[in-house]
């Protein structure tokens, strides 16, 4: 079984406007509003892929109800652990504007809730799958991560962490079989600006003498790569199409590549998934569906091979 953990989810309100005038009353054209956050993505990805997983987090006060509404609507298990103080975040999104959005801060997670996450996780058994993804809310430690892995430890559980700075770093002597930083964050964890997919590799080894097992890099339109366990690296262009939505691509990135790996346990075809997954989610506006995956994956990736080298 797979859990997906997000600490601090979202309503996520996307809005279209004609134009956008600071300090003037700006109208909106087309607006939808679905749950947010790195783990519910994740989830609904894999489902859409036919893979089952189960939704933790935290959620608080009358939008974090309709945060847990709208997961079951999507048919998604779920387990939140409901806070007795706050409202979870409204995150606004302007659709038209080149990725600019405003995010909330979330609530305020108490220790006896962050207690009963750890009673929730104790469930899971050897060969179960761990995803980690996001922000957590100031109330938590940057340890929290490394916390967790912590606690589990011993029990051969495959944790997926897809956070940025401390939150990453601090997992890695854990030997997480998945860290799926982009290039951006890889840059701010080493003080570089790797524009090319040559450039990630030595930061992404970097990442994996650190302890992450398989470094799998996203780098939008500029494609994607991958250091594997074995040794291998594995670079991709992005495949061709319209960018209607980035939000959620990376996370699909993250769902495809299980999807992929628990399908063939090769590395070359997860990564593949991945690459589809992300750019399916990239060029609608939703998240990645099946059909749009598998579509990708034929259309990308036949007669033309991966960069790949052991």
């Amino acid at each position: 079984m797979i859990y997906t953990v997000t600490f601090n989810p979202s309503l996520d309100y996307v809005v279209s406007m004609e134009s956008f005038e600071m300090g003037k009353t700006n109208r909106t054209v087309g607006e939808r509003m679905f749950p947010g956050g790195k783990g519910i993505n994740v989830s609904v990805v894999l489902k859409n892929l036919g893979i089952s997983s189960t939704v933790l987090g935290f959620t608080a006060g009358f939008i974090g109800e309709q945060i847990e509404r709208e997961v079951q609507g999507m048919g998604l298990p779920a387990d939140f652990i409901r806070l007795g103080q706050g409202v979870s975040r409204i995150n606004v999104k302007f659709k038209d504007y080149d990725g600019t959005e405003i995010n909330g801060m979330g609530p305020a997670v108490d220790a006896p809730s962050v207690d009963k996450l750890f009673e929730k996780l104790d469930k899971l058994n050897a060969g179960d799958v761990l995803v980690l993804a996001g922000s957590i809310p100031k109330s938590l430690p940057d340890s929290i991560y490394s916390d967790i892995l912590e606690h589990l430890k011993k029990r051969e559980i495959l944790f997926v962490v897809d956070a940025t700075k401390e939150l990453l770093l601090n997992v890695l002597q854990y030997r997480p079989f998945l860290i799926k930083p982009n290039n951006y964050e890889l840059g701010e964890l080493f003080g570089a600006v790797p524009e090319t997919r040559e450039s990630v590799v030595p930061y992404a080894v970097k990442l994996q003498e650190k302890g992450g097992r398989n470094v799998l890099v996203s780098m939008g339109g500029k494609g994607a790569v991958l250091v594997d366990e074995t040794g291998a690296i594995h670079m991709a262009e992005a495949p061709k199409g319209k960018l209607v939505n980035a939000v959620g691509a990376g996370d699909s990135m993250v769902a495809g590549f299980l999807a992929g790996w628990f399908e063939k346990r090769d590395y070359e075809y997860a990564f593949r998934m991945g690459v589809a997954a992300g750019s399916a989610s990239a060029f609608s506006e939703l998240l990645a569906e099946r059909e749009a995956v598998m579509r990708i994956m034929a259309g990308f990736w036949n007669g033309k091979e991966a960069d790949s080298n052991g």
